[in-house]
């Protein structure tokens, strides 16, 4: 069992992980360019021989879903809303407005998941159970899953949580998130590999935590006030949360957190596209750091 992580965990550089049985590899996530996940492939390679047989998804964005189509010998399983959202979003033009400095994404194709479950699937290499499990309620996304493995007591978390970076809930729910982060709690897990971000022990969770439950006082007060997410974040002394990776994201945080306190429910549509260009105008008008 291995974890591949990818430093320093920003924006698009997101880690992913395998399980090396008799038979063949189970992979949990692609890479977000064509570079990456090859260089993902050629690691599993030096550990093993075997095919690829299985590749899960924990949910549906490009840096977890992007590389799909260079797995074409293996079986492709997410959550349904994991493979709805990839085939209605594809390979977004946006990667070229929104990002710095220019990323050399490589030749992608959209491939979507085509097993797909409503609640969960459990996978075994060799003898070794591996639970995925859809956390069941908005979260990071709409459609987020996690891989447990009850016997080795490690969690791939997807990006349920961020270790070092901003958490991120704008395509979910930031009071869906802290349930998540209640059932994934109760897993008991000893190391986790989260979405982004170093190896790490169950103390990630209340990290996560305690970032969410001041997003959604920030709003609270904002609101209260009359202000608008970005005038509420520009106002709002990040203090701990300010030394995260890419911190801008406390204004598209701030947009869903407002939109729940408006009575939308979880996962609802917002304007994706005034969330973002509102993050690039806290960021001082300039395009988000992508260096993948």
């Amino acid at each position: 069992m291995y974890a591949y992580v990818q430093p320093d965990g920003s924006w698009w550089i997101n880690n992913t992980g395998f399980l090396a049985g008799r038979r063949g590899v189970i992979a949990i996530d692609a890479c977000s360019t064509e570079r990456r996940t090859r260089a993902y492939r050629e690691a599993i390679a030096r550990v093993t021989d075997r095919p690829i047989t299985t590749l899960v998804n924990t949910h549906h964005h490009g840096d977890h879903t992007f590389g799909n189509y260079l797995f074409p010998e293996a079986t492709i399983v997410a959550h349904e809303r994991t493979r709805e959202r990839v085939l209605a979003e594809g390979i977004p033009d946006y990667r070229a407005i929104v990002w710095s400095p220019e990323v050399e994404w490589g030749e992608l194709e959209a491939v979507a998941p085509f097993l797909t479950y409503t609640d969960g699937v459990t996978l075994h290499s060799d003898e070794l159970r591996c639970e995925v499990r859809h956390v069941g309620v908005p979260a990071h996304t709409t459609n987020d899953s996690y891989v447990w493995i009850p016997e080795r007591q490690v969690l791939f978390s997807g990006d349920l949580l961020f270790n070092g970076g901003t958490p991120f809930v704008l395509m979910g729910s930031v009071d869906g998130a802290l349930e998540a982060l209640d059932r994934l709690e109760e897993l008991g897990a000893r190391t986790i590999v989260p979405g982004h971000g170093d190896v790490c022990g169950p103390e990630v969770i209340e990290r996560v935590r305690g970032y969410l439950r001041f997003v959604r006082e920030t709003a609270e007060r904002g609101r209260a006030a009359g202000l608008t997410p970005l005038e509420a974040a520009r106002e709002t002394d990040l203090g701990e949360w300010g030394e995260l990776l890419d911190s801008e994201r406390v204004v598209g945080n701030l947009h869903r957190a407002y939109a729940e306190l408006d009575g939308l429910p979880r996962g609802g549509d917002i304007d994706l596209v005034a969330a973002i260009f509102d993050m690039i105008t806290f960021n001082g008008g300039q395009p988000l750091s992508c260096l993948a």
